[in-house]
């Protein structure tokens, strides 16, 4: 009867221990991730420009298609300089994901320019010149704008913003939510003569592109789950036992039951 009893602990034994597999990963050859996509730990979106008229962004911070010099630059001596950069994400977004609600999008951009920027006073700007506008977008929606007012023109300028999410920014679908950074400035260029002495005055844009112009996002770690990419909302922690815990109940009774019958069949 003891024999018993030492059969019943034993398995109680293996059904309490948790089973580790082999390595399975190893065994399986999986596909190379794609770092221009977002991943957990790889939450940046990064721009980039050609140089010429392309602009693009993804989560990579370097891309051997954009200027070698690191950043893009317009110049003109008179009239406006038109700035409308629409980084949009290239290759789209694969996966859905899931914001932090209550985090934060933080922007990190350099930009320079010569030349008038405001409307009015003794400038040059005839309400044909536009402040520095860095907008956030969601897809199609705008969910955040941010406004530079002028600085000293000649000048690069470190611009930093945040906006904190909400409930409604907080799942960006991987078919309709491609993310886009918009970028809008208009400066003014004017070199002309005055008693026959140049007035040079020209007007420039620049903006660093890569690890110096990027936008990071709050993304959750529940982004990465099966269930989320699913649209499969998670089940909530049942009160009820596993099956596991209730195998070992069965089997605790059935050896406590023996150990109590035993007296008996001694008598």
């Amino acid at each position: 009867m003891r024999g018993k009893t030492i059969v019943v602990i034993v398995l109680v034994a293996m059904l309490l221990t948790p089973v580790q597999a082999g390595d399975v990963s190893a065994s399986q050859s999986e596909p190379e991730e794609d770092t221009r996509q977002p991943s957990m730990g790889n939450t940046s979106l990064f721009i980039f420009h050609d140089g010429l008229n392309n602009e693009w962004s993804h989560f990579n911070s370097t891309d051997e298609d954009s200027a070698e010099e690191n950043e893009t630059r317009e110049d003109k001596d008179n009239g406006v300089i038109d700035i409308k950069y629409r980084f949009m994400m290239k290759p789209t977004l694969e996966k859905r994901l899931n914001m932090t609600v209550g985090g934060e999008i933080r922007g990190n951009f350099n930009v320079y320019y010569e030349g008038d920027n405001e409307n009015g006073g003794d400038g040059n700007c005839n309400n044909d010149c536009e402040w520095l506008n860095i907008t956030i977008f969601k897809g199609a929606a705008a969910i955040h704008q941010h406004t530079e007012q002028p600085w000293v023109p000649g000048n690069w300028k470190n611009i930093v913003f945040s906006y904190t999410i909400t409930e409604e920014d907080a799942v960006w679908d991987s078919t309709n939510d491609n993310p886009i950074i918009e970028v809008t400035m208009k400066v003014k260029g004017d070199l002309s003569t005055i008693w026959d002495f140049p007035k040079w005055k020209p007007a420039a844009f620049g903006m660093q592109l890569g690890a110096n112009g990027y936008v990071e996002f709050p993304i959750d770690d529940s982004s990465w789950s099966a269930n989320f990419q699913a649209g499969i909302e998670e089940a909530p922690a049942e009160d009820t036992p596993g099956f596991t815990l209730v195998v070992a109940s069965a089997a605790i009774a059935m050896a406590v039951f023996i150990n109590a019958k035993k007296p008996e069949e001694e008598l």
